[in-house]
């Protein structure tokens, strides 16, 4: 569906962009709000506080997915809510159907950080296919961070370093939401601040 995202700002646009346009799961059109819906009157619009930026790669996917627990919610009393490493992990006694189901979790904390790309390799066949049906994009093997979080942002310098695809029409329609003011706020405060996420023009993740 035609969808044109409006927020304060846009990161990786031209000066004075404020909107997206996605159709599908394609960008059709990245500038200002007046602009893009006086040209599309028929578009649903979303209306963002904050920031627009392209989604978010976290390329320390396979340590938080193959070498980690996601707890259930119900499990929080015995396990709390952190993911468990290490002994605690051990402890679990891991099998494929554990695996698989710490996987999907990890991966919707993954969207609600503006994650919308994960860099390889899977070597565990229960989370191959939790992330092969999450729909996120997968990157080639490359440099893991040496710290794993499901912030994409604490490992590198600046937001834009952690950006999984340039901003561009006839791209993927591949966004996140934060609601910050600037660029600095967003170094500042991290991924955490993420109001929704969209994968492939899908709103995949939305706070509530």
């Amino acid at each position: 569906m035609l969808t044109v995202h409006a927020a304060d700002a846009v990161i990786g646009a031209p000066d004075g962009a404020d909107s997206v346009a996605v159709d599908g799961g394609a960008v059709v059109a990245v500038g200002r709000y007046a602009e893009l819906t006086a040209a599309r009157p028929r578009a649903r619009v979303r209306r963002w506080s904050g920031l627009i930026t392209p989604g978010l790669l976290n390329a320390a996917a396979p340590a938080l997915l193959e070498a980690a627990y996601h707890p259930d919610p119900r499990e929080a009393d015995e396990h709390g809510t952190e993911p468990l490493t290490g002994d605690a992990l051990t402890a679990l006694g891991m099998d494929d159907a554990r695996w698989g189901a710490s996987a999907r979790r990890g991966l919707q904390r993954m969207l609600r950080h503006g994650t919308t790309a994960v860099r390889g390799p899977f070597t565990r066949p229960a989370v191959r296919t939790a992330v092969a049906r999450s729909g996120l994009r997968v990157h080639a093997p490359g440099p893991a961070p040496e710290a794993a979080s499901l912030d994409p942002l604490a490992s590198v310098p600046e937001p834009a370093d952690a950006f999984a695809a340039a901003l561009t029409v006839g791209g993927p329609a591949d966004l996140a939401v934060f609601d910050v003011p600037d660029l600095a706020a967003l170094r500042t405060e991290g991924a955490g601040r993420c109001t929704a996420t969209v994968l492939g023009g899908r709103l995949v993740f939305r706070r509530s």
